[in-house]
């Protein structure tokens, strides 16, 4: 396996990345490999998939809150994040940082032209190669909307939300 690539299952799935790195693992494997027990389908993210899942789900987020700004945008973006480093699976353990090095523009618009396409190419690469995590990378997502839109709401969150929809619909 690639060095820069990570090993992750489905539910049920067991992580052995959880152990020191320095100690040898009981089932020989790398860290964060997550041994699939359940004989669910098992995913293999690069660390170009991982950014464009990070990208995808932060920048929805950053979406809502931007979108909020006329509430509290921090507020927005506080609630957003507490559901993205909530999420678990395979989702979860890549969510769990948010993408460093990431140029989201200076406009929601190119905020927009980044994430957007981000949330379509997430949703393909994971229906590709696990159906149950795509949907469970819906499901985060739609959380952290919620999440986001439970301290306000407005037409522009709302109309927000029904974009991120679309994108990882569009898939």
């Amino acid at each position: 396996m690639n060095g820069s690539a990570i090993a992750v299952t489905g539910p049920g799935a067991t992580p052995v990345g959880a152990i020191k790195n320095s100690e040898q693992h009981l089932d020989g494997l790398p860290p964060f490999h997550h041994v699939n027990r359940s004989n669910t389908m098992s995913i293999i993210l690069t660390d170009q998939d991982k950014l464009t899942l990070r990208t995808a789900a932060w920048g929805a987020v950053s979406l809502m809150s931007a979108a909020g700004a006329a509430g509290s945008a921090h507020k927005v973006a506080t609630h957003g994040s507490i559901a993205l480093t909530s999420a678990t699976g395979p989702v979860g353990h890549v969510l769990t940082k948010a993408p460093k090095g990431v140029k989201y523009g200076k406009t929601v618009a190119e905020l927009a032209d980044q994430v957007l396409p981000a949330l379509t190419a997430s949703m393909t690469l994971l229906k590709r190669q696990d159906p149950a995590e795509a949907d469970n990378f819906r499901s985060t997502v739609n959380v952290a909307i919620d999440a986001a839109t439970h301290t306000q709401s407005s037409p522009t969150l709302a109309d927000m939300a029904r974009k991120i929809n679309e994108a990882l619909d569009a898939a």
